[in-house]
């Protein structure tokens, strides 16, 4: 069959990325967008787009009437799911096929075997994988503790809690389903043993419908916060440190499982694996995952492409490829990972990668790779996910690809949300992620606060920088020959303040016959100063900084790091004062459940209400012992970021 034209029924980098690989192979390319998505960049690169009114995934990008209606109308005669949203929906499978389109991913009843955790964990259980039994939450009991709530389709972390104590399962069931259900469409969960730590490894498979299965080689993505994956990497490290035939014995267990099936397209399996070189299936996607390019890096591949040509009819030719190299990617998220990884919203008024050798492909080695789906400008909503982008970097050795990798983030220059760059840097250049021996507790020995507390930029410096900046922009230029600062009179200390987070900083610097005088910090020389950069000598060390500015914030940046300020008003406004003891909305959301009413008594720590917001739950729960005074809001009430939920008055209020 012919392919001309392909519509990706996403949105986001993925979409973006399968468009890169449509305009190689000359195939035209159909995007659908949703309300809030009207003035993304996978919209304007499209040659085509429709929209999808409304903006909940449900309204949008999980209605499959709507996307196949889409794809005839723009006259596509094939269809992309991506991933996520119905990627791995069966149903929807079946209206492209019957459609008369092409459907570009695995056969519909592949879909729904393998879809299913339940179903492909018995599947393959049966074909001699080793499994990770599967518990039924009604029979689960205190011998079988600590357990993982799955959800049976979908991924990306959601619809999984983590179950320590047996009176806790019920609340976790009923919240991983809803969030489930909310995600994927299906609120179907089930329960596994939980391994505090291991290492998760998977199998990247591709197969075409004349016999041919290749693996392409394995990765290693143990470095996960919320059961979702931060950095992935290729080929896997706990392989390469244990040796002998594990390789070989995982890539036969991919390949076997995808025999079991019949598979036909791109899949990926993936096991949990110990020190010892066992492991253990725990699914199947039967889609491209998030982290294909590492594979794509180390291989030599195209995996789209492939996917394109095998939904064509063609045959995979030549032998199986090999990994040469090390590739690594990191997640860029709009997200405060040391607020209990908060996803954050806002306009991304700046985002600039420098050095990019290749975007949504291949890139040689010693060169950077960047999948984004945002560019400058773009709103970051709490309608979908917070990824911003993919990093990667491709390098001959390990090390050399986790230190290329860090010093690119480092000179990344991104304004207007919160990100986790800064936790990335440090979990890269970790004694323990360059050994190779990080593995899925990562995160909870070493917490993002812990992690991140050397990393940055001094904030005492970056005020002082901020406040350097913005003298010079308020100023203007200065007449020839006149230095910065420069008064023929003795004068006091200026005085600026800032807010890093919640903490405040006052800046106090003066000019004394040319020369930077600053209140509680020394060895500190002004070079220059414009609205722009600001160089300064520091104890004889000349640093270069760049400043941007957004609304009442300043970034600023340098290769010590970077720092957002916001000024401090000089007058705050009474109607934006909150009562002693609110809770607020901590970003835009949904109010999903209430477990309290006005005048209950509450324990800290005890979970109040829930908001969901990025297809993510976030639960809030009292801030300290006392008593709920105020309750303003209800279930399915949509609330804003500092929206009071409710007021807890401690006991000697």
């Amino acid at each position: 069959m012919t392919i001309t034209s392909v519509l990706v029924a996403n949105r986001g980098e993925i979409a973006r990325r399968v468009f890169a690989t449509c305009r190689r192979r000359g195939l035209s390319t159909v995007a659908v967008f949703s309300d809030a998505d009207a003035g993304s960049p996978h919209v304007r690169e499209a040659d085509s787009a429709v929209r999808l009114p409304g903006n909940a995934p449900a309204d949008t990008y999980l209605r499959g009437d709507l996307i196949v209606d889409a794809a005839r109308r723009a006259g596509a005669d094939a269809v992309h799911p991506g991933y996520g949203f119905l990627a791995e929906n069966a149903a929807f499978a079946r209206q492209v096929i019957a459609a008369g389109l092409t459907w570009i991913g695995p056969d519909p009843d592949t879909i729904e075997i393998m879809g299913s955790k339940v179903a492909s964990k018995q599947r393959l259980a049966a074909a001699g994988v080793p499994v990770l039994g599967l518990l039924d939450p009604e029979t689960v009991t205190d011998a079988d503790l600590p357990v993982l709530v799955k959800a049976s389709a979908g991924g990306g972390g959601r619809g999984m809690r983590i179950v320590r104590v047996l009176a806790d399962l019920p609340d976790a069931v009923e919240s991983a389903s809803r969030e489930a259900g909310a995600a994927f469409g299906d609120p179907t969960v089930f329960c596994e043993r939980y391994l505090d730590s291991g290492h998760h490894v998977e199998v990247q498979i591709m197969a075409d419908a004349h016999g041919t299965v290749w693996a392409l080689g394995e990765r290693e993505c143990s470095l996960q916060r919320r059961h979702q994956k931060v950095i992935e990497e290729a080929p896997a490290p706990l392989v390469d440190r244990i040796g002998g035939d594990l390789r070989a014995r995982l890539l036969a267990a991919g390949r076997d499982a995808a025999a079991a099936v019949g598979y036909r397209g791109a899949g990926t399996v993936e096991f949990l694996a110990d020190e010892h070189g066992d492991f253990w299936f725990l699914e199947m996607n039967t889609r491209l995952q998030v982290e294909h390019p590492v594979t794509e890096c180390v291989t030599g591949t195209d995996l789209v492409a492939l996917q394109i040509d095998i939904a064509a009819g063609r045959k995979l030719t030549g032998p199986e490829p090999a990994m040469t190299g090390h590739a690594i990617e990191v997640r860029l998220y709009a997200e405060s990972p040391v607020d209990d990884w908060r996803p954050q919203t806002g306009t991304v008024v700046t985002f600039d990668v420098p050095d990019v050798t290749a975007r949504f492909g291949r890139t040689e080695p010693d060169g950077l790779r960047l999948d984004s789906g945002v560019a400058d400008g773009s709103v970051v909503s709490t309608h979908y996910d917070a990824m911003l982008a993919k990093l990667v970097a491709y390098a001959p050795t390990r090390e050399a690809a986790a230190r290329q990798l860090a010093a690119a983030l480092r000179r990344t220059r991104i304004h207007g949300v919160t990100t986790n760059r800064d936790l990335l840097v440090a979990s890269l250049l970790h004694p323990e992620f360059l050994a190779g021996t990080a593995d899925t507790s990562f995160y909870a020995n070493h917490p993002p606060a812990a992690l991140t507390a050397e990393t940055g930029l001094d904030p005492n410096l970056g005020a002082l920088i901020a406040a350097l900046s913005d003298a010079a922009a308020r100023r203007g230029p200065l007449l020839p020959g006149v230095t910065s600062g420069f008064r023929n009179i003795p004068v006091g200390f200026r005085r600026r303040s800032y807010l890093v987070g919640d903490d405040e900083l006052d800046v106090r610097y003066r000019f004394s016959r040319g020369t930077l005088e600053v209140a509680g910090l020394s060895g500190v020389e002004l070079v220059e100063a414009t609205a722009a950069a600001v160089v300064v000598d520091v104890d004889g060390i000349r640093r270069t900084f760049t400043v941007g500015r957004f609304d009442d914030s300043i970034v600023v940046e340098s290769a010590l790091g970077a720092r957002e300020f916001r000024r401090v008003p000089r007058f705050t406004d009474p109607a934006a004062a909150v009562p002693a003891g609110a809770l607020t909305a901590p970003m835009p959301g949904t109010v999903v459940r209430v477990d309290v009413k006005a005048g209950d008594t509450v324990k800290a720590d005890q979970p109040l209400l829930w908001l969901e917001a990025m297809k993510m739950e976030h639960v809030v729960r009292a801030p300290a012992d006392g008593t709920v005074t105020e309750l303003p809001v209800t279930v399915g009430q949509q609330v804003g970021q500092g929206t009071t939920l409710a007021v807890v008055a401690g006991a000697d209020d």
